[in-house]
C-alpha cells in the first residue's frame, strides 16, 4: 500500500496497532477503512475524459458512474493550461485532455476541463507541452472563469510527469 503525504495517515496505522489482537480484524481492507475514516481512497481511482465527457452538456446532469466520482480521490492524464498567460508556476489551473487545446481558440467543452486550485496554495510547474498524471479530489461543481465554464472542480493533491502504462 502506498503512503499518502499525510501525518494523519501514520496516527491512523499506530492507533490500530496499539489495539488488542481480537479488535484489529478487519471487515473491511485497511484502505477501506482509511477511506472511511477520512472520506478518501488510500488510492486514487484512474479515470479518463470520456468519463467526464458522459456528463450531459445539454441538461447537466452525470449519470451514475460519474456522480459516483464526485467527492473522490481520483487520477488522470491531462495537459496544464494556466488562467494567465506566461505563467511558469500556478496554485489554479485547468486540465485539458489534449495538447493544443488552449482556452484562447474555441475551448473545449466544459465536461472536457477541469478547474483545479491546489490544496493548501502549493504549485506546481507549467509544462506547456508536458502531459501530466494529476491527482486529486474531484467535485461536479461548476465553475466559470475568465477561459470559460468548467463542470469540474479538483482539489489537486499531486503532479508527475505522464508516463504511459507499460504493457
Amino acid at each position: 500500500m502506498r503512503m499518502l503525504r499525510m501525518p494523519s495517515i501514520a496516527l491512523l496505522l499506530g492507533t490500530i496497532a496499539a489495539l488488542p489482537a481480537s479488535a484489529r480484524s478487519f471487515s473491511v481492507s485497511p484502505a477501506a477503512a482509511f477511506e472511511g475514516a477520512f472520506g478518501i481512497a488510500a488510492e486514487p481511482e484512474l479515470i479518463d475524459w470520456r468519463i467526464l465527457g458522459a456528463l450531459d452538456l445539454n441538461t447537466g446532469k452525470a449519470p451514475p458512474s460519474l456522480a459516483a466520482l464526485d467527492g473522490k480521490l481520483v487520477k488522470i492524464a491531462a495537459f496544464i493550461v494556466p488562467l494567465e498567460d506566461n505563467m511558469q508556476e500556478a496554485d489554479e489551473f485547468l486540465l485539458v485532455p489534449y495538447f493544443g487545446a488552449c482556452v484562447h481558440t474555441p475551448p473545449p467543452p466544459p465536461n472536457q476541463m477541469v478547474y483545479v486550485k491546489m490544496r493548501g496554495a502549493k504549485t506546481v510547474k507549467i509544462g506547456w507541452w508536458d502531459p501530466v498524471m494529476f491527482e486529486g479530489i474531484i467535485r461536479l461543481k461548476q465553475t466559470d472563469s475568465v477561459y470559460g465554464a468548467s463542470y469540474y472542480e479538483m482539489e489537486g493533491i499531486a503532479s508527475a510527469p505522464y508516463a504511459p502504462p507499460k504493457k
